[in-house]
This record gives C-alpha cells, structure tokens and sequence, in this order.
C-alpha cells in the first residue's frame, strides 16, 4: 500500500520536472539559436519480492518512475531573414567560438548576431569576442562602409576612409556529442571533454562535417509549438493519473483502518 503511494508521489514530481522543461523551450520560441530540451523518463528501482527458478518467472514489483535525463535537442532551427551583414546563421553543423577579452573565459554559441564595439572588436550581446582563425576578430576603428561575409567565413569589406578589410576568417568547432553541452544561459554554451568529446580544431565553414555561415539571417528557436503543446497535454494527463493513484491508495488505507470499527 504504502508502495502505491510513494510511486505516485515520484510520478508528480517527474512530471512536474517534464513539465519545467516544457515550459522553458516555450518561453524561448523566438530565443536566437535556443536549442529545446527533451526529458526523458526510466522506471525505477525495482523490489524483489520472489526469484525466479526453473520454469518459474522472478515476481517483482515496482518503485515508481525516475528523471533518466534532460537533453538539449541539437536540431537544426529554422532561418530568419534580416539583410543585416553581422547577423550570421550556421547552415548545418558547428558552433561559434566565443571568448573574453583577456581570453580566460571561452565559451561556444550558435546565436550569430554580432556587434562592433568601439574599438573594432566584433562581439555579442554580452560582450564577448568571437574569435577567428587568427585569434579575436577586430575590424579596425573606422566606421565600416562596406562588409561582406561569405559561406566560409571569409570578411572582406572596407572602412570609411577606403581601408580594406581581408584576410580574416571566422571558424567553426564541432563536437562528436554536442548533445552533453551545458547550458551557460545568454545562448552559451561549455563542454566537459569526458562527455562531449574532445572538440575540434577551428575549420573553416563549409569544409568537411561543418555548415556553412549564412549572412543576413539568423538561426531561430527549434522549438516546436505543436510538438510542445502535444506534450504538454500528456505531462498533465500523466501528473493527474499519479495524483489519482495517491488518492486512491488513501482510500484503500482509510477502509483498512476503518476495519477496527
């Protein structure tokens, strides 16, 4: 009896987890590069109540249900047009590389929308760098008249007072598991090596296992409203069947100790 009681309790709390996890990819529908989280359940540890033998199946009963895992859908989002040359989308696989200005914080990101700050450093919304194959990416401290990023990351372009920009190029880094990132918020993202895998060298875009970088437009949520929302119905089905179960196990405890009456 008391079995019934606590499986139902690790229901609710298992789906309460689904539904956080649900309620955070919607809140991020129009999160540049979000990438939406899937939880994942498995049963739990399972009571032995009489081993099998010959010819005779072991009898066990159930603990409830467990938090398998929460993991980053790793999908491609779809692309928003913006015209705006430092808005870049990665076309398939790959992440921006970003970093501090001292570079002892780096972090990997898939929103491509990029700034120049007043020293010419091209940066995001935080103020990190992006970083190229030759280190951070600085355009100069002219006002740019001209800029123009191809597929493979190439920056051309010229400053105000007609000087060129060229020879600086952004790259790519992948991951063999990019699903076991950690989510720094501010759309970061750090890796442990031991999950991810060891990441790569930066490539250039375009080349071998990496997209390619799409200028004037943007990497959009993958969040799926349709998808979530199915979900989301099933979260409170499942989490209002496990209340029952609690309910229903109560009663079965009120009738015994109604028996002494």
């Amino acid at each position: 009896m008391l079995r019934s009681l606590f499986s139902g309790v690790s229901g609710l709390k298992n789906h309460q987890v689904r539904m956080d996890t649900l309620s955070n990819n919607i809140s991020n529908v129009n999160t540049m590069g979000f990438k939406a989280s899937r939880t994942n359940f498995q049963d739990s540890l399972n009571q032995l109540l009489r081993s099998g033998g010959a010819g005779r199946n072991p009898m066990q009963a159930g603990t409830g249900s467990a938090v398998g895992s929460i993991g980053a859908k790793m999908e491609q989002g779809p692309l928003q047009m913006t015209g705006r040359s430092l808005d870049m989308a990665i076309q398939g696989t790959g992440f921006f590389l970003v970093s501090d200005a001292e570079g002892i914080n780096s972090f990997y990101t898939r929103d491509g929308s990029f700034f120049v700050d007043s020293i010419g450093n091209v940066v995001n919304s935080s103020g990190y760098i992006l970083q190229g194959d030759g280190g951070p990416i600085n355009l100069g401290e002219e006002p740019l008249a001209t800029l123009n990023i191809s597929p493979n990351g190439a920056i051309t372009g010229s400053s105000t007072t007609g000087e060129a920009i060229e020879g600086i190029n952004i790259v790519l880094y992948t991951f063999p598991n990019p699903e076991g990132l950690k989510k720094m918020g501010g759309n970061l993202y750090s890796y442990d090596e031991a999950i991810t895998g060891v990441v790569s060298e930066g490539m250039i875009p375009g080349s071998t296992g990496v997209g390619t970088i799409e200028s004037g437009y943007l990497e959009m949520s993958n969040t799926d409203l349709s998808e979530e929302f199915t979900n989301m119905i099933t979260t409170q089905r499942g989490y209002q069947a496990n209340a029952r179960i609690i309910t229903v196990s109560d009663s079965l405890l009120e009738e015994l100790i109604q028996l002494k009456r």
